[in-house]
């Protein structure tokens, strides 16, 4: 079928698409917001983390946006752009796909309308909110948003889950770009997986009273995103909340963390319920139908409009015929089909299941709330004071037959390939209070996650999980297995556990290759050093270990290589090394690699803390980096090699060192005594101030591992208070 086409873009006024955004603040809501300020109290310890107290949950999340937007709005607008699908307002033109993308799913009639159908409670926190935000902008005239100069409490609908990126992200912007766009689009390096892109994902281990040195159980809080992707701080009210822990910007919920007696942690999972269906596309008096069985239904048309800036600052309009079947928006074309992609797009359970899992006091209480289901893409490590620990599949998770290949599109004709309802709680892998002690998860398959106590993959649907095992995993199960009566440093050290089992892995591989030359081989006398130094080497990472240098080398530049064919195969970048990279080849890139640190540092035996570094030069949210500036050396490496701490480092165009932009961001330890206690760091700092001292007053302690205790409760804040205040004061 032909693509269809772009209507003609023009100019507007950004009241145009959103009348709100132009509204000023009448003089009874200035009167509300002074009045919401005043039952709010704002205490922020001494590394600036915001602790927050009202009489009402309300009050809560209207102090804690507050005490969010003054740590950093930037990215609290940036955030609200993409979940609204406005970013191209602020970008121009080059977002406008990335907002369509978001705008297939994302109307905000339909979020207004799903804000009066909320209920009550829920109202309530979304107003809160939205007033929030606004009595900051109102109290700090200096800043001047992008975009947002007023938000509205049926905005918060939009980004309703706090995972990084999401389940619209899965979707290739060339896809969308081609499909509605004047003219085909390849793929981008980052999708074909030409341009190695560190893996996200998170590391969640519980332990239980069984398998801890004083009988509590514990929780380790290991989330991989990007850098400053979530700030720290704690919401409490008189209505029974009391939640610590990390807050994707914008949103007003603990996305993961702990209260006095539960604690909850979402690693990225690997179950499949984002699924394609193609469709069967006739024509008929120039309106697009579809084939269902025997059917044909029209195919759904709904007129879209993007704003975007100008270069010469005004704003323009891209509006387009978007298109929708019953599986699902039209998302790209492929082999004559459209192509419709079916997600979970549930706002209201979803932002409840968010909130109120935050105030629960046992398993029992917290699987109630997961009876929602509005959780699609994260596995949960949950543990609590009575000791339960388990390891939770994603909730949301659609039945189908399992026939079909939904890791392909399947076809959208025939009825057979549909969702069928969601899998119920009962239903799922799950490994709730195993006789092993403990439970984990790295992003990698359920079927270990408890050990010989995890789930059974023969009992459960394939498309229960498509990624399989990654050598993180190997690495906690070979921990987990080897150690017992853990503490929390003990459980902090094995976070920081410096072994590779990649190269552990790998690199006899490599070694073989290289006894097996010919004697009369150059290449023998060439690489005998390299050799020799990885042969020496105890595969685990450290600032001074040159061998881990070469090591990351070899391997990052196999990893440029074999990308785009191991992302076709969906494997992981090791195990394509491993079992499809030939001898040759693994010796010839060991030479680029020799070459490539003598080139860029004067020697192949250079130490890995010189290369890998932690800088944060300013606030701005697309990172840059500058080797003439200071940095911090940072001993752990990306976590395709199988370390637990991971640091997504690369070169840019203007450095030779490596800088890290993603990976640990929040790290925490929680032990769950009769009194709950925590330990926590975040990369760089709380602030996205260059000019506060808690800009990156933690990046030492961040690129060491060195956890600093959490002041949960009020006796213990009392000693470490910087300065007490309510919103606009």
């Amino acid at each position: 079928m032909d693509r269809p086409t772009r209507l003609a873009a023009k100019s507007l006024l950004l009241a145009t698409l959103f009348p709100a955004a132009l509204h000023a603040a009448t003089p009874a809501e200035q009167a509300r917001w002074k009045a919401e300020a005043a039952a709010v109290s704002i205490t922020r310890d001494d590394w600036g983390i915001a602790h927050v107290a009202g009489r009402t949950d309300a009050d809560a999340v209207f102090g804690m946006i507050y005490a969010q937007a003054e740590d950093d709005f930037g990215r609290i607008e940036a955030n609200y752009l993409t979940a609204l699908g406005r970013t191209a307002e602020a970008e121009g033109e080059k977002a406008i796909w990335q907002d369509l993308r978001q705008r297939l799913y994302v109307d905000p009639a339909e979020l207004q309308r799903q804000y009066r159908e909320s209920p009550d409670w829920l109202r309530r926190l979304m107003d809160a909110w939205a007033d929030g935000l606004n009595f900051y902008l109102a109290t700090h005239p200096a800043v001047h948003p992008k975009v947002l100069t007023r938000f509205e409490p049926w905005m918060a609908l939009s980004f309703s889950e706090g995972s990084i990126g999401g389940d619209i992200e899965r979707i290739p912007l060339s896809g969308v770009e081609s499909f509605y766009g004047a003219a085909p689009t390849p793929p981008s390096p980052e999708e074909t997986g030409a341009r190695p892109r560190e893996p996200k994902g998170s590391n969640g281990i519980a332990i239980a009273p069984k398998d801890s040195a004083n009988g509590h159980a514990l929780l380790l809080i290991n989330p991989h995103t990007s850098f400053y992707f979530r700030s720290e701080l704690q919401m409490t009210s008189r209505e029974g909340l009391n939640a610590y822990g990390a807050v994707t910007w914008g949103q007003f919920f603990i996305y993961q963390g702990w209260n006095e007696k539960t604690g909850w942690m979402h690693t990225s999972s690997g179950v499949d319920n984002v699924d394609e269906f193609a469709e069967t596309i006739v024509m008929k008096d120039g309106k697009p139908f579809y084939r269902y069985g025997k059917q044909l239904r029209p195919v759904e048309m709904f007129p879209t409009n993007i704003g975007y800036r100008k270069p010469d600052g005004s704003l323009g309009e891209f509006r387009v015929i978007a298109y929708r079947t019953h599986h699902g928006p039209i998302v790209r074309a492929e082999g004559g089909k459209w192509i419709a992609e079916a997600l979970m797009w549930r706002p209201i359970p979803a932002l409840e299941q968010s909130f109120l899992r935050t105030k629960q006091s046992d398993l029992a209480s917290y699987m109630k709330i997961a009876g929602l289901q509005a959780n699609s893409s994260n596995d949960t490590l949950f543990a609590d004071q009575k000791g339960e620990i388990a390891y939770l599949h994603p909730q949301f998770v659609p039945i189908r037959d399992d026939r079909f290949d939904y890791t392909r599109p399947v076809d959208g004709a025939d009825p057979a390939t549909d969702w069928k309802g969601l899998h119920s709680l009962a239903s799922l892998p799950q490994a709730v209070n195993p006789a092993t002690g403990w439970a984990f998860n790295t992003n990698n398959e359920p079927w270990g996650a408890a050990g010989p106590d995890s789930p059974k993959k023969a009992d459960f649907p394939r498309y229960m999980d498509q990624v399989g095992e990654n050598d993180r995993g190997r690495h906690a199960m070979r921990l987990l297995t080897s150690q017992h009566g853990f503490t929390h440093e003990s459980l902090r050290a094995a976070a920081f556990d410096s072994y590779l089992p990649a190269f552990a892995r790998l690199l006899p591989m490599l070694a073989a290759a290289y006894d097996a030359l010919p004697e009369s081989d150059p290449r023998r006398a060439a690489l005998a050093g390299p050799i020799a130094l990885l042969r020496g080497w105890d595969d685990r990472w450290g600032i001074d270990s040159e061998a881990t240098s070469l090591a990351v080398f070899w391997g990052d530049t196999l990893w440029a290589q074999v990308g785009p064919f191991a992302r076709q195969e969906r494997i992981n970048v090791p195990d394509y090394i491993a079992t499809r990279v030939p001898p040759e080849a693994k010796l010839a890139v060991l030479q680029q690699a020799v070459e490539r640190l003598t080139r860029d540092f004067g020697g192949w035996k250079v130490p890995w803390g010189r290369i890998n570094r932690f800088q944060r030069l300013d606030d701005s949210i697309v990172p840059h980096f500058d080797d003439a500036k200071p940095s911090i050396p940072v001993a752990f490496t990306s976590a395709q090699w199988g370390s637990l701490a991971s640091f997504g480092a690369r070169p840019y165009p203007n450095t030779k060192r490596y800088y890290g932009t993603s990976g640990n961001s929040f790290v925490a330890i929680v032990e769950f005594g009769p009194r709950v206690e925590g330990w926590a760091v975040t990369a760089g700092g709380e602030s996205g101030d260059p000019a506060s001292r808690h800009f990156d007053d933690q990046a030492e302690r961040y690129a060491t591992g060195n956890l600093r205790p959490v002041y949960f409760w009020p006796d213990e804040l009392e000693a470490h208070v910087e300065r007490r205040y309510q919103p606009g004061g």
